[in-house]
């Protein structure tokens, strides 16, 4: 069985990914770093459905404890399918952002993309197959107000994308960024009320999170074996 993890898993985007991934027979571990108790519900609600699933912690912003935690998982047989979906927001225009604002968005997007993937790399390329997908962010690639340091956190994670993709290329390996809009979950019902999401959003909607998984599915499937350095977007039209 394909094992697969998924960062930030906990989260609405992030367990929708894990539940699409287990639907499709993958072996998910989902990923939360304070949220342990939201990951193991989640896997426990995998394994209740027929699927397999596990429920992991640890800080990715913590490179030590990453390798860890990574190396105990790799014990078990390689990661073939990784989703670096973990990532934060600490919103404030540039001129009022703090050090710190911008260090822990750029640590979380940025570095943890590196803590997490470096060590996965080499088992995965003894497999000869591997499927990489980072989630990025409309707000990288058009910009947000009061998301300077977010926008080039995920930014950042397209030029990753293309690099890492052209490195792994003759591997069997893909790598790929998804880029979605405004998703409805907890986190954006208050930032992005109805009458917003009209005027930003030519569908008229916010999209859902299984419609993301759903993408990210396909991306890490064996269909998807030709697609590599590509940044898809999924936001309704916004751009």
């Amino acid at each position: 069985m394909i094992r697969a993890l998924v960062t930030g898993g906990s989260g609405a985007i992030g367990s929708a990914i894990a539940r699409t991934l287990a639907a499709a027979g993958r072996h998910v571990y989902v990923h939360a770093n304070s949220h342990l108790a939201a990951a193991e519900t989640i896997a426990a609600s995998i394994k209740a459905q027929g699927g397999a699933a596990e429920a992991v912690a640890f800080d990715i912003t913590n490179a030590a404890a990453t390798l860890q935690t990574l190396q105990q998982i790799l014990a078990a047989g390689p990661i073939q399918i990784l989703v670096n979906n973990a990532g934060i927001h600490d919103d404030a225009v540039m001129p009022g952002m703090t050090q710190p604002q911008w260090s822990r968005v750029i640590d979380v997007s940025l570095n943890g993309f590196f803590n997490v993937t470096q060590p996965l790399l080499l088992p995965m390329i003894r497999t000869r197959w591997g499927r990489i997908v980072n989630i990025s962010s409309v707000a990288a690639i058009a910009g947000n107000r009061g998301q300077t340091n977010y926008a080039a956190a995920k930014a950042g994670l397209h030029g990753a994308t293309r690099s890492l993709s052209l490195e792994l290329a003759s591997r069997g390996i893909t790598v790929n960024t998804v880029a979605p809009g405004i998703i409805a979950s907890p986190a954006t019902a208050d930032a992005f009320p109805k009458e917003a999401i009209d005027q930003l959003v030519p569908m008229k909607r916010a999209g859902r999170a299984e419609e993301v998984a759903d993408l990210v599915a396909f991306l890490a499937s064996e269909r998807a074996g030709y697609i590599s350095g590509q940044l898809v977007s999924i936001n309704g039209g916004m751009i």
